[in-house]
């Protein structure tokens, strides 16, 4: 997927509230017609009809900017590109029918997508998986709760690989034998997220604001986060420290 399709499927989403909008406006209107004859409660559609109208320039506004986009995109052909290679990648968060992280590369393919996995049976860990362009899953990650908050990585042969763990004033990354890799440290007023060594040098982040002007035809929100990751870290490396990206939107969100 790319991005000005993604942008199309996120207006026909928009388009199909919209149009939900209207049935129970029909639903009230045609009863109210036949039944009540009561003006005043015509007065019930408004609510509906100003959600499917404004949902509607919404649908409208997503599809100009898909056609912008489609048009500056790269005609290069990177989708079969592993997400571990990129240095940066852009992150689209969407709440809509289930809560999922899009990662994008500069050139607008898709790189992958972090969502949760479909569980086996009840009182189990939730599991978020990365899955990479071909939607094939290439990392696990396992919510456990006791003192503390940890999430369990895993590769995709589900051999455990390292975690993440927040305290209460801290969080922290450690190895499969558990030892202390780095920490995680942000700002609470803004996204400024810094993933740190053991050594406390910058080997990753995510931040709003950082987009290059060149990408900002193919993405139109200047303020869309940047994941950053150090490209001396090994793939295993960097699918422990993405680990933090499962406490930032799915958790703390």
């Amino acid at each position: 997927m790319k991005i000005d399709e993604f942008y199309r499927g996120s207006a026909s989403v928009t388009l199909n509230g919209s149009i939900a909008a209207l049935v129970p406006a029909i639903i009230i209107g045609v009863g109210n017609l036949y039944y009540f004859q009561n003006k005043q409660i015509m007065l019930l559609t408004i609510p509906f009809i100003i959600y499917s109208l404004i949902s509607f320039q919404i649908y409208l506004f997503r599809m100009k900017q898909s056609i912008s986009i489609g048009r500056n995109m790269p005609h290069s052909e990177t989708h079969n590109r592993s997400l571990f290679e990129a240095r940066h990648l852009v992150v689209i968060f969407m709440n809509h029918q289930q809560a999922c992280v899009h990662l994008f590369f500069p050139d607008g393919n898709q790189a992958g997508v972090i969502k949760k996995h479909r569980k086996k049976g009840f009182f189990q860990p939730a599991i978020y998986a990365l899955y990479n362009g071909q939607e094939q899953a290439i990392g696990f990650y396992k919510i456990k709760q006791s003192k503390s908050l940890i999430i369990e990585v895993y590769d995709m042969n589900m051999r455990y690989v390292g975690c993440y763990e927040k305290f209460k004033n801290r969080k922290e990354i450690m190895d499969d034998a558990g030892r202390f890799i780095g920490s995680v440290e942000g700002s609470k007023l803004y996204m400024d997220e810094r993933v740190l060594n053991q050594s406390r040098q910058q080997v990753g982040g995510l931040r709003r604001g950082l987009m290059p002007i060149e990408w900002s035809t193919r993405f139109p929100n200047p303020n869309t986060p940047v994941l950053s990751l150090s490209e001396n870290l090994s793939e295993k490396d960097k699918l422990v420290r993405m680990s933090f990206l499962i406490h930032e939107y799915f958790i703390e969100r």
